[in-house]
């Protein structure tokens, strides 16, 4: 395994006697892709341990995590904060704060999860669902209570319903039954506010547990709904506020017009994201749409206060 992950890094690095210090750094990435599609990646730590350790890396403990929100944009997210040369991130999402049964495994077990990397790179890790955990903030500010946190957001509603379309196509893949959107959100003539992916879309409720652990300072909001439209902008933000030097520019993006959004351009490769995302919505019934916007709008103006800044939301 070690032979064929060297030889295929070996092919996609350009031979020369002193690389530029980009190239080394993103080497680590490459590694990690590689392996990822050899199957060398999982969330257990004795697969993990099959890893080929480049000199002076080692496994560190996440600087930064991504903690949510699903059906945000948090592998977008996460992807394109990978073409910076001193960022490398987790291959999977380890689910170990929100998870008991790997929270359990000890910190060791987690450390040993994250991708090998030298001391000036920061480790990330993304595991959406961390945002709703009733855990994961105390836990996380357990182990680390200078982290810098991301959490990426979009218009509740549409998230609402990117949520209900992904469980959709995934049911339909399983060849389970489905319904229409309408009639899961709403039950009896009202709106079924108990529905999971509406309960995940109220962001104040979540962020009041997290700023009980974290300072505001200690918090980036990337605004979802600007990734997808001008990426660089948002990026440019988020390298700000991890003290990192500029290095993503435009020419890392191109717009794909069949998929109809941003796709990635970086060591000499183009890369979309994976086809179960960005897949159409459905046409969602007006009056129930409005319905929705009602019900968020309240808890919309809550959230704004809380983190001191405002989002083009409904």
């Amino acid at each position: 395994m070690a032979i064929l992950l060297v030889s295929a890094l070996l092919l996609l690095t350009p031979s020369q006697v002193a690389p530029d210090e980009d190239l080394l750094l993103k080497n680590v990435s490459i590694l990690e892709v590689l392996k990822s599609e050899v199957g060398a990646l999982s969330n257990t730590s004795e697969q993990y341990s099959t890893q080929v350790q480049p000199p002076g890396t080692s496994h560190h403990i996440p600087q930064t995590i991504i903690v949510g929100v699903r059906k945000g944009g948090t592998r977008a997210l996460l992807e394109m904060l990978d073409i910076h040369p001193n960022i490398v991130v987790a291959a999977t999402e380890v689910h170990f704060f929100d998870w008991d049964e790997n929270y359990v495994k000890g910190i060791e077990w987690y450390r040993n999860l994250m991708p090998f990397s030298y001391e000036n790179q920061i480790t990330i890790e993304k595991t959406p669902g961390y945002f709703t955990s009733l855990h994961a903030p105390e836990r996380i500010h357990d182990m680390n209570s200078s982290i810098k946190l991301l959490i990426i957001l979009r218009d509740p509603t549409e998230r609402v319903i990117s949520d209900y379309t992904q469980v959709y196509y995934n049911r339909l893949e399983n060849r389970k039954s489905v319904q229409r959107f309408e009639d899961i959100v709403i039950k009896n003539g009202a709106l079924n506010t108990k529905y999971k992916a509406i309960q995940r879309s109220l962001y104040d409720v979540h962020m009041e547990r997290w700023l009980k652990y974290f300072d505001l300072n200690q918090i980036h909001i990337v605004d979802g709904n600007t990734l997808i439209k001008q990426p660089l902008k948002e990026l440019q933000k988020v390298e700000k506020f991890l003290n990192l030097p500029p290095k993503i520019v435009s020419s890392n993006f191109y717009f794909n017009q069949t998929k109809g959004f941003y796709c990635i351009r970086s060591d000499g490769r183009e890369r979309c994201l994976h086809e179960s995302k960005g897949r159409p919505h459905p046409v969602v019934n007006r009056t129930v749409l409005e319905q929705l916007y009602s019900y968020f709008r309240e808890h919309n103006r809550n959230f704004y206060k809380m983190v001191n800044q405002s989002f083009d939301w409904h």
